[in-house]
């Protein structure tokens, strides 16, 4: 889905993605490799899949006057490669160099505990400090980890030099 901009940043982009499929059948990379059965990875599709619409929602109430426009995507194939987001930065819709960030929400599962972390921080100089100030009222405790690579989306969108944040409340037992 596409809210466009409007303003001066109307024609920037944020990306706000996660992936909707998940193991199958089970086999390598799932918690029960050993049986043959549905896995439905509910943490792993279902969280982040849901707050990309809740997102979008909220999003689309802004009245601002001057916003970069957002792309909400939900991948597909992250567990055989990231190639529908591999797919997304080597054929996009709008030109890569107009994304200014890509925020993914792969396995943001349950927030417990207060703990919250959010992988890719160091990728912008801007996201450390906006991030704390962010999560200050709220009280949440963060777990900033720098780096932008890791097994999920994100990753591919660091791949071609785009700052990432991968938000990540830790893995369960429904994944």
């Amino acid at each position: 889905g596409l809210l466009p901009g409007c303003g001066s940043l109307a024609d920037e982009y944020l990306v706000v993605g996660a992936h909707y499929d998940h193991v199958g059948m089970g086999g390598p990379g799932s918690l029960a490799p050993g049986t043959i059965e549905v896995h439905n990875g509910a943490d792993d599709n279902a969280s982040g899949t849901s707050v990309i619409l809740e997102v979008a929602r909220q999003c689309s109430m802004d009245n601002s006057e001057n916003r970069r426009g957002i792309l909400f995507i939900a991948f597909t194939a992250e567990e055989r490669g990231l190639l529908g987001s591999k797919h997304y930065v080597r054929h996009p819709p709008i030109p890569i160099e107009k994304t200014t960030a890509m925020i993914n929400l792969d396995m943001v599962g349950r927030l417990e505990g207060g703990s919250l972390t959010a992988y890719g921080s160091g990728t912008a100089l801007e996201f450390p400090a906006m991030l704390e100030e962010l999560s200050q009222p709220i009280g949440l405790r963060l777990d900033l980890q720098a780096a932008g690579y890791g097994p999920s989306d994100h990753q591919s969108f660091h791949e071609v030099g785009l700052p990432v944040i991968h938000f990540f409340t830790g893995m369960r037992n429904q994944y």
